[in-house]
């Protein structure tokens, strides 16, 4: 059966097809849209298979865990920054090892579309000694589900999956088995002295995974989906004037950037680590230059200019290597076809045909991303910086969501944005500091992933600060899922300790500016701890919420 996928959909089909239990996640571009396949999905649906959102990543990571302590097979997904955040778990993860197969899901984003930077989750991989899965194709997605299930069931460990923005959010068509797999039975098999990671079962689990990595290694020297493309000998002696290592949807890139002529160049494309250090040793003898082409940081490369070794020795000077680290291609943002074309031709004077696209518009006026018109946010902001207005040298301190747009003009409200809930830790942090105003704008989903624990510390010190919970009632910038904290968050702030005295909820609208300027200027006034909830539904859930109504009235 033939369907038209994008790689994330590709993703979500490949594991309902292998026998899914479970999918755990937080909704991070670009990986949002795979839980929300398995969420619509009728196969899912009949079999109860679990899709519900996290609070966070660390506890989707942690449920997944737990999923495959009883035998069942579990799927994380994240963005890259978002295994910063479950980091504790996916490292130990490898020292506990798995009962039934568990793959990490995690999408990068180069050149930062919607993400704060960069990083390259392969590390992480290789730092928790993990096998690491990068396909190169949408039809590679979908088919390495499967196998990264029953290999992460074959030795005991979790399976990282590292995909890309473009292999995401890009559609192909996919050859889709007709028949999924059955789910795994509940069974018991899981040995506590594994899974409770005391000093004495740490070191052993220790001594076993590090003992692993030749197996993980010579798997991946066999691995079909690491392979070099035959080309025709050299004279005796002889050596290709270039090779290219290619991994993931780099691969792609320079499959594209060759003529059916040029296709004899020598290729080693590598989606399966760790890194198979005998084909790249291989490729580095048979070639006097080789180009390394991976989206991401230079993961590969710097294995094989000598960061590494390989086979115990150092990368030989006989071989030049090129890539992002010296220029050749570009040391940040995605990569493409023209830029990997250029590339080639740079080294050995190939002559392709580069495609040099579209001449900019010089007509054009940028559009930079903004608030939606009759965005509750905007309303927020507006008050804030009339009341903040009164003050010298006021700071607000935000966080990750669509209300981090309140950086852009016109409002120009807020001074930092650093990462999921920093908010109230660094508004705490400058209160400690001497600084005031000191205020936290975070939003309601945010909130609840990262934001409570810092609230707990500005409540248990009754910290200068003022907190402005922006309550939309959804995970609006991701694109209106359920935020976990809905209904709860005056409950919540209780529950650490705020005295009913200095927490309010507010409706953000015009009409309501004298309310809540007057609240904002007594609780910014008041030395001690407080919490502000604006509170009013995503104009564009609405929008969606009155749609449906009008259809089922």
């Amino acid at each position: 059966m033939r369907k038209l996928f994008l790689g994330d959909e590709a993703i979500a089909q490949g594991a309902l097809d292998a026998g899914l239990s479970g999918v755990y996640a937080y909704p991070g571009t670009p990986s949002t849209e795979i839980t929300e396949f398995i969420q619509h999905s009728p196969l899912a649906r009949e079999r109860g298979v679990h899709s519900r959102w996290s609070t966070n990543e660390k506890t989707a990571m942690e449920a997944a865990l737990g999923m495959s302590f009883m035998g069942k097979r579990a799927l994380v997904c994240m963005k890259h920054v978002g295994l910063n955040v479950c980091a504790d778990p996916f490292v130990n993860s490898a020292m506990t090892g798995v009962n039934g197969g568990l793959v990490v899901l995690v999408a990068d984003d180069p050149s930062m579309h919607s993400s704060q930077d960069e990083q390259d989750s392969r590390f992480y991989g290789k730092f928790a000694m993990l096998p690491i899965f990068e396909p190169s194709s949408q039809q590679e997605a979908y088919d390495m589900m499967a196998v990264a299930f029953d290999y992460s069931e074959q030795q005991k460990l979790p399976v990282l999956m590292r995909v890309t923005t473009r292999m995401a959010h890009s559609r192909a068509v996919v050859e889709v088995k007709g028949e999924a797999r059955k789910e795994n039975e509940l069974n018991y098999n899981a040995e506590a002295s594994s899974w409770v990671l005391l000093p004495a079962n740490a070191r052993r689990r220790n001594d076993k995974v590090t003992a692993q990595q030749l197996v993980l290694e010579e798997d991946a020297e066999k691995s079909p989906y690491n392979k070099t493309h035959p080309v025709p000998p050299c004279e005796e002696g002889g050596k290709h004037p270039l090779g290219v290592i290619a991994s993931g949807i780099g691969y792609n890139y320079v499959m594209e950037s060759l003529s059916s002529s040029e296709s004899a160049l020598p290729i080693l494309k590598i989606s399966q680590y760790p890194l198979p250090r005998k084909l790249v040793r291989k490729m580095l003898e048979t070639c006097e230059k080789v180009l390394i082409v991976e989206e991401g940081q230079p993961f590969i490369e710097d294995i094989v200019r000598g960061v590494s070794p390989i086979d115990g020795k150092l990368v030989s000077a006989d071989c030049q290597v090129f890539g992002r680290l010296d220029g050749t291609l570009p040391r940040t943002g995605e990569l493409t076809p023209d830029t990997v074309k250029k590339a080639l031709v740079s080294i050995v004077n190939f002559q392709l045909s580069i495609n040099n696209g579209f001449a900019p518009c010089e007509d054009v006026v940028a559009r930079p991303p903004a608030l939606c018109q009759g965005c509750g946010h905007r309303d927020v902001y507006t008050a804030l910086n009339e009341v903040l207005k009164e003050y010298e040298n006021p700071r607000v301190f935000g966080d990750i969501g669509c209300y981090t747009l309140g950086f852009l003009p016109p409002y120009k409200a807020i001074h930092s944005c650093v990462d999921m809930g920093a908010s109230i830790t660094m508004a705490k942090g400058a209160a400690d500091a001497g600084q005031w105003p000191s205020v936290a704008v975070i939003g309601d989903s945010t909130f609840t992933h990262s934001g409570m624990t810092g609230l707990l510390d500005a409540i248990n010190e009754d910290a200068n600060i003022t907190v402005i919970i922006s309550d939309n009632l959804t995970t609006g910038m991701t694109g209106g899922q359920d935020s976990a904290g809905t209904n709860k968050f005056e409950a919540i702030c209780r529950g650490l300790g705020l005295s009913d005295e200095h927490l309010h909820v507010v409706i953000p609208l015009p009409k309501n500016m004298p309310e809540i300027t007057e609240i904002l200027r007594r609780e910014i006034n008041y030395k001690g701890t407080s919490v502000i909830i604006p509170r009013r539904e995503c104009i564009q859930t609405l929008q969606r919420h009155l749609k449906v109504k009008k259809l089922n009235s």
